[in-house]
């Protein structure tokens, strides 16, 4: 995993370079701990269909509490993803299985676009990578910012 997670760093800063990193402006939602169905299909349903970006992470984006979150939150700051939905699992048991039994994927972070479930840190870094994201954000109608960074290092 440590090798995993050192490729996505590595990742982010070739790719970041000449990036300004701005602060998410973007909500940090609880379902809170032990509440009546936090993890419940129906509750999991609303989450992700509630936003146009939905994550669910080990922490908060300010406070990733994992390296794979922090690098999901390095990722979106890259593209200028600023509003978002973010779900911190490890403040409700529930919550942090229940995601898992949704998607269908073990691990967290988990990161849903309009609704659909795309990934985790890998698939997300790979659609980074390969350009993917771009298309995708520009489809929820979110222009990324490594569009107009490319504008400017071009126009240079």
């Amino acid at each position: 995993m440590s090798g995993s997670l050192g490729r996505a760093s590595a990742a982010l800063l070739h790719w970041g370079r000449g990036v300004l990193l701005k602060g998410p402006a973007l909500r940090t939602r609880s379902s809170g701990p032990g509440v009546s169905g936090s993890g419940s299909t129906e509750n999991l349903d609303a989450l992700v269909k509630k936003d146009k970006v939905v994550v669910f992470l080990k922490g908060t984006p300010d406070q990733p509490q994992c390296g794979f979150s922090n690098a999901v939150v390095q990722i979106l700051r890259l593209h200028g993803v600023s509003n978002y939905a973010a779900y911190n699992v490890l403040e409700d048991p529930a919550l942090r299985q229940g995601i898992k039994e949704y998607s269908n994927w073990p691990t967290i972070p988990q990161v849903y676009l309009n609704g659909e479930f795309v990934g985790g840190c890998d698939i997300l870094l790979q659609m980074h990578q390969n350009g993917d994201l771009v298309e995708e954000l520009k489809k929820l109608g979110i222009r990324s910012a490594l569009l107009d960074a490319k504008k400017d290092q071009d126009s240079k």
